[in-house]
């Protein structure tokens, strides 16, 4: 998959943070106060999500909100 979109880089920064923490999803959610299928949703791409999710998910895994955005394959 090519990693171009904000989408695509934020949801696979997003699983990879999440797997280096050593947490699942529903630890995420439970750390984010969101839902564990908006997590998921969030993982696979599918959920266009807010400003406000992003910086909660931030605060859950307990990175800066811009490492969730680096493009790796630039």
């Amino acid at each position: 998959m090519k990693k171009d979109n904000v989408i695509s880089i934020l949801s696979e920064n997003m699983k990879e943070l999440r797997m280096k923490a050593n947490i699942t999803q529903e630890e995420l959610s439970f750390r984010s106060g969101l839902h564990r299928n908006y997590i998921s949703d969030t993982e696979r791409g599918t959920r266009n999500i807010s400003i406000k999710a992003v910086e909660k998910i931030a605060q859950g895994l307990e990175v800066p909100v811009e490492d969730l955005f680096v493009n790796k394959n630039k």
